[in-house]
C-alpha cells in the first residue's frame, strides 16, 4: 500500500500538488482544541477541518502545524488532510479506520499509554526475533502491537500516548536509516554508522514513524514526547568530563545541533498548546523566514550550551488531569560540586505548573525519579566521590565508573533530587494550592521500584494481568494466580524450572495456578521431548518423589537431603513438575514464528472467558 509519494503530483486541474511525506500526527489535543503536524514534499497550504496553515521550510524539507479550535468536549469526528485543496489523507482503500479527532470530557477517566526506548526496524525476521536467537533481534514492536489492537477494537484506543525518550537512536540507527544515509558522508572523521547532521536525523524520524500501522495510530491518538540521551548519543550530558571529551571531537557539535533542530521540529512543537504556539517568538520567526535552517541552527547551538533554563519542559491539561513533563537532559548543569538536572529558573517554572486547581497530577521524566535503595545510594556516593570527597585520584576513578555504569538518574544529582522531594512535599501539604487527589510519577527507564509497584497492584487486586519478560518473571512471588503463561520454551529445561519455580507457588498451593506453555513451531522437537518425559512420569512421579526423600527448597524447587543424591532428586522432581503443565503448540507459521505476543494475548483471553485454541491436539 502506498500512503505517500516521494514527490509532487498533479491534481485534476493539472497543478502540481505536494504529497504528504509524514503524518498527520495528532499532537496536542484537549477538550476544546488540537494541533495536527505534517511534513510535506513542498510548500503548500495545509487544511484540517476547515483550519489552515502554511508550511515553513527548513533546508529542503517542509512542515506545518495546524491549530484546530472551537471543538466541543466529549466528541469525536473523523478528519481529512488537504494540501492546496487536494485530499491526501486518509489513503484510498487503506486497511485502517478513518483518523479521529477525539476531545475528552472534563470528568471522564483518562487512559494513558506510555513507554520509551523504541528501536525501529522492519517488522519481519530476523528483527522480530529475540536477541538471544538473532543478533539483530528486537522482539515484537509494542507500539505497533498497540496500533493493530486499537485498529480492530476501538475500546483499546488510549486518550494519550506519552513517549518518554529515545524515539530514535542517533548512535544506533535503524537498518533502513543506515542504508539511506550511508552515501551521505558529512565528515570522514565521524562514526559512519551513526547520525551526523539534521538531514540524517530527519530521515531517522521518517523511518521511525512511517510504518502504516504506526502512522494511523499517531494520526488518531494525541501524543506528547520528550527526548533522552540516545536521541543525541548514549550518555549525553552524563557529566562535564564526558561533554568536554565529546566536544573535542570535530563532528560532535554538528550532531548535537542537528539532533536538537530535528527534535524541535518533530517532537517539541507538537507538545505546545495553540495558545503557546501563537506567542512563540521562535516559531513566528521560523514561519516568516524563507529558509529557517540558519535560525534553528543558532537556536540549537544555544540550547546545547545553555545555562539558564530548559526550553523543552512542557505542561498539558487533560480535563481535570494535569501532565507536567520535565526535560531531564538538555538543561543539566554539570560543573562538579554544582551538578543539577535543572537550574533554579527551571524549578520556578515547574512550581508554577504544579500550582493550580486540578484533580490528578502526572509528573513525567525520561529518567526515573526513584530507583531502588542500593542504586540510589550508589549514585549519590558516586557523585560525592566525583566531586572530590576522596581526593583527585578517586574522583578520576569515580568519573570513569559514572560513565561506564551510566549513573545519570535523579539520584546522581543530589541537589535536584532534594529540590524534587521538597517540591512534592509542598504540593501534598497544600503550600502550592489545592491538594490533588493523586500524584503519579512516570518515567522512561523503568526501575525496581516500578516493578515492585506493578506486583503490588496485582497482589492487591488493582490489576488482573501481569506481563513480564523472561528475566523479570524469575522469582516472582504471586500466590492465587488463575493462569500463568510462558510465551516460549527456553533452550534448557533448567531455565524453564527456574523461570516458573516460584511464580504462583511460593505463597500457596503448588498446583493453584494453571499453566500454558506456548511453543513455536521450530521448537516442536523440544516440546515432543517434554511430552515423552511426561508420559514416562505419569503415575510414578509422586511415589518416586516420596521415596527419594525430597523436601521443599528455595523458590518452590525440591532438593534431596544430602549432597550425594541431589542431582538424582532434581531429575525426578523435573518429571513431576512437567506433568502439571499443559502444552500448546501453535503450528500456524506466520503467527507462531513472528509474533509470540499474539499467542500470549490468545492465552490471556482465557481470563476473560474466551476460547483458547489448542492446535497441538
Amino acid at each position: 500500500m502506498i500512503i505517500a509519494r516521494p514527490g509532487p503530483r498533479r491534481s485534476r486541474q493539472n497543478a502540481l500538488v505536494p504529497s504528504l511525506v509524514l503524518g498527520p500526527m495528532l499532537r496536542h489535543a484537549t477538550s476544546r482544541d488540537a494541533t495536527v503536524w505534517v511534513q510535506t514534499a513542498g510548500p503548500c497550504e495545509v487544511e484540517v477541518l476547515g483550519h489552515r496553515a502554511r508550511t515553513f521550510r527548513v533546508g529542503d524539507r517542509h512542515y506545518a502545524l495546524v491549530a484546530v479550535a472551537g471543538l466541543k468536549p466529549g466528541t469525536e469526528r473523523s478528519y481529512e488532510v488537504h494540501l492546496d485543496g487536494e485530499r491526501v489523507w486518509p489513503p484510498e482503500d487503506g486497511p485502517f479506520p478513518a483518523s479521529l479527532l477525539r476531545t475528552p470530557a472534563d470528568e471522564q477517566p483518562l487512559h494513558v499509554a506510555f513507554g520509551s526506548c523504541r528501536k525501529s526496524a522492519p517488522h519481519e525476521p530476523p528483527y522480530t526475533r529475540r536477541r538471544a536467537s538473532a543478533p539483530e533481534g528486537l522482539g515484537v514492536d509494542a507500539l505497533r502491537a498497540l496500533a493493530l489492537r486499537a485498529a480492530s477494537d476501538r475500546r483499546a484506543l488510549p486518550d494519550l500516548l506519552l513517549l518518554l525518550g529515545d524515539q530514535i537512536y542517533a548512535d544506533e540507527p535503524s537498518p533502513r536509516t543506515q542504508k539511506l544515509v550511508a552515501p551521505n558522508v558529512v565528515d570522514e572523521r565521524a562514526p559512519q554508522d551513526e547520525l551526523e547532521d539534521f538531514a540524517e536525523f530527519a530521515v531517522a524520524y521518517c523511518n521511525a514513524w512511517r510504518e502504516p500501522a504506526l502512522r494511523w495510530l499517531l494520526s488518531t491518538v494525541p501524543t506528547a514526547m520528550i527526548f533522552d540521551d540516545h536521541e543525541i548519543g548514549d550518555e549525553w550530558k552524563i557529566s562535564q568530563a564526558w561533554v568536554e571529551r565529546m566536544r573535542a571531537q570535530p563532528w560532535f557539535e554538528r550532531r548535537v545541533v542537528g539532533g536538537l533542530m530535528s527534535y524541535w521540529i518533530y517532537q517539541h512543537l507538537g507538545n505546545l498548546s495553540p495558545d503557546d504556539l501563537a506567542t512563540d517568538e521562535l516559531l513566528g520567526r521560523v514561519c516568516a523566514a524563507d529558509d529557517a535552517a540558519p535560525l534553528l541552527r543558532d537556536f540549537a547551538r544555544e540550547a546545547a550550551h545553555q545555562s539558564d533554563r530548559s526550553r523543552f519542559s512542557f505542561r498539558r491539561d487533560l480535563g481535570r488531569v494535569r501532565l507536567v513533563v520535565l526535560d531531564a537532559r538538555c538543561g543539566r548543569e554539570l560543573e562538579p560540586g554544582r551538578r543539577r538536572i535543572m537550574p533554579d529558573a527551571e524549578w520556578a517554572w515547574v512550581a508554577e505548573q504544579l500550582a493550580g486547581d486540578y484533580d490528578h497530577l502526572l509528573l513525567a521524566s525520561s529518567i526515573p525519579f526513584v530507583v531502588g535503595h542500593g542504586l540510589h545510594d550508589l549514585e549519590a556516593w558516586n557523585e560525592r566521590v566525583c566531586d572530590g570527597a576522596w581526593g583527585a585520584r578517586a574522583a578520576r576513578w569515580a568519573e570513569r565508573y559514572r560513565q561506564w555504569a551510566n549513573l545519570g538518574h535523579w539520584a546522581a544529582f543530589e541537589r535536584s533530587f532534594g529540590q524534587l522531594v521538597g517540591l512534592l512535599d509542598d504540593l501534598v501539604a497544600g503550600r502550592l494550592g489545592p491538594v490533588p487527589r493523586s500524584v503519579v510519577a512516570l518515567s522512561g527507564e523503568l526501575s525496581q521500584s516500578e516493578r515492585t509497584h506493578a506486583l503490588q497492584a496485582l497482589r492487591g487486586g488493582r490489576a488482573r494481568v501481569c506481563v513480564a519478560t523472561d528475566v523479570a518473571a524469575r522469582g516472582i512471588d504471586l500466590p492465587d494466580l488463575g493462569l500463568v503463561v510462558h510465551a516460549d520454551l527456553p533452550k534448557r529445561r533448567e531455565t524453564l524450572l527456574h523461570r516458573s519455580g516460584r511464580t504462583g507457588r511460593a505463597g500457596g498451593d503448588r498446583d493453584a495456578a494453571r499453566e500454558r506453555l506456548i511453543i513455536r513451531p521450530r521448537r516442536r522437537g523440544a516440546a515432543d521431548g517434554i511430552r515423552h518425559r511426561q508420559r514416562r512420569s505419569r503415575g510414578t512421579a509422586a511415589g518416586e518423589e516420596e521415596r527419594a526423600g525430597v523436601r521443599p527448597g528455595l523458590g518452590g524447587r525440591r532438593v534431596r537431603r544430602g549432597d550425594r543424591h541431589r542431582r538424582q532428586g532434581r531429575r525426578r522432581v523435573d518429571r513431576a513438575h512437567l506433568e502439571k503443565r499443559e502444552l500448546v503448540v501453535d503450528r500456524a507459521g506466520g503467527v507462531g514464528d513472528g509474533e509470540p505476543a499474539v499467542l500470549v494475548a490468545r492465552a490471556l483471553a482465557e481470563l476473560q472467558g474466551a476460547h483458547l485454541v489448542d492446535q497441538a491436539a
